[in-house]
């Protein structure tokens, strides 16, 4: 039987765990070629793990992390089997997860998959993917100028750099202490210890800055703007539990007050009883597509309005260590924060201003350096790439009406212009927000890839 290609564009998380996921499917053999696109000097870690850093935590526990969706620990045995550091509280580093996913995809590419899969890795970026005139197939496009003949691409695009805070004059993008983007390597490195610091944003990604600017010996100001003024919660103890409770009181609600009512309705019965909030909410992670999914797009827009930064809060929580650093400062005076909204920043000589709205009133605040920390850009109707802007213009690529990402299927096949499913262009990620919401967590992605893996494959095993 001829061999079949997949194409895998980019070896961050998702990428990486589709890879590893398609060379342990069971069965085989499987008449396929997997190519990798990954321009990093080692696929695996991606933007997200890869930072050089001992302080940038995960803040997932160890139990949560394993690549393999049915074997829970096998990141936890991978740490102790390793000379690692110790995971404190089982929050391992970034770094250290990193070197786990690097291991994972290395064992891939060097070893032969016993299904028969073969695998090799493109040190290099897609600018296009073109399909074939029969529609059937398609060729990738490198940037070095090979071409990749393909039966199926995916894309594993992982998360876009955030759009620069809106203003008339854009003259600060190019100011040399303006921090677009905090991963960026050695973004952090010309920050003197006594540099005044204004961040933009009070998520993750500023708890991961600030721990950052400590470990470097920073001691000037910091100003930390928030639209909302919440930091992540924190992590509770390990190993609390509640039942899910999707079925007995969500199944088939479609308004978000309705959810939103039943939700803290057991949020007060569970207080009652001396449960914390965090295993109520917990308990639904399995369903939260399902609730998702059941609400119109009205209601979708009507959380994202409303709800959205609340459930990041509450969601997407920090290590204790993390929280108990950040209060530090906090009571040190080192760290404050201004409510409000960026609305413009201007270069001041050595400097930036930066205005500021809260209720309607514009205040300026000034500072060295100012790093964004507003999340990642979504909005695939935004995302300025060759390879993004080639398939959008074919209409082969399509945002949702959300912008949350791309038009997709259940199976992560891209919706064209028409409405109709791709037979070739799939995708996973962050880029499926738009059917999941919450697709950006270790857990989902692996369970995505485990799942497209099992799809791509379909009736091609030879018997």
């Amino acid at each position: 039987m001829q061999r079949r290609t997949i194409t895998i564009l980019g070896g961050g998380f998702s990428g990486s765990m589709l890879l590893v996921q398609l060379a342990n499917l069971p069965g085989g053999p499987y008449p396929f070629d997997v190519h990798l696109v990954e321009p990093r000097p080692a696929p695996g870690p991606g933007l997200a793990y890869s930072a050089r850093r001992q302080e940038y935590l995960l803040n997932v526990r160890t139990t949560a992390l394993s690549a393999f969706p049915n074997q829970p620990d096998h990141f936890a045995r991978w740490v102790a089997a390793t000379d690692s550091p110790p995971c404190e509280q089982q929050f391992c580093s970034r770094q250290v997860y990193g070197r786990y996913l690097q291991e994972l995809v290395s064992t891939v590419l060097t070893q032969p998959a016993t299904n028969g899969l073969r695998f090799f890795w493109h040190q290099d970026s897609a600018v296009a993917a073109t399909l074939t005139p029969d529609g059937r197939a398609a060729t990738v496009r490198l940037a070095s100028g090979t071409a990749l003949p393909s039966d199926q691409v995916v894309l594993a695009l992982g998360n876009f750099p955030p759009l620069p805070p809106a203003g008339p004059d854009q003259a600060y993008l190019t100011h040399s202490t303006y921090h677009g983007n905090p991963w960026a390597p050695g973004a952090l490195r010309n920050i003197a210890p006594q540099d005044s610091v204004l961040l933009i944003g009070s998520g993750l990604t500023a708890v991961d800055v600030l721990l950052g600017l400590d470990a470097d010996g920073h001691t000037g100001p910091v100003t930390v703007v928030s639209r909302n003024g919440r930091w992540p919660a924190e992590h509770g103890p390990a190993g609390l539990s509640y039942p899910n409770f999707y079925a007995a009181d969500l199944a088939g609600m479609s308004t978000v007050g309705e959810v939103l009512r039943a939700v803290r309705h057991r949020i007060r019965e569970a207080a009652a009883q001396g449960i914390d909030w965090r295993p109520v909410l917990d308990s639904l992670r399995p369903s939260l597509g399902k609730i998702w999914a059941a609400w119109p797009l009205a209601e979708q827009a009507r959380f994202l309005r409303h709800l959205a930064s609340i459930w990041s809060v509450v969601r997407h929580r920090s290590p204790p260590q993390n929280t108990a650093a950040v209060q530090g400062m906090l009571d040190a005076g080192i760290v404050r924060m201004q409510l409000g909204r960026v609305r413009q920043t201007v270069p001041q000589g050595p400097d930036l201003a930066v205005q500021v709205q809260q209720q309607g009133q514009a205040r300026w605040l000034t500072a060295r350096h100012v790093i964004s920390c507003t999340g990642p850009l979504l909005d695939y109707g935004r995302i300025d790439s060759a390879l993004v802007t080639s398939l959008r213009e074919a209409g082969l690529l399509v945002p949702d009406a959300l912008r949350l990402g791309m038009q997709t299927n259940a199976h992560g096949a891209l919706m064209d212009a028409r409405g109709q499913a791709s037979g070739v262009l799939f995708t996973l990620g962050p880029s499926r927000r738009p059917a999941y919401f919450e697709s950006t967590a270790v857990p989902e992605l692996r369970q995505q890839a485990a799942a497209l893996a099992q799809h791509l494959a379909g009736d091609w095993v030879v018997e």
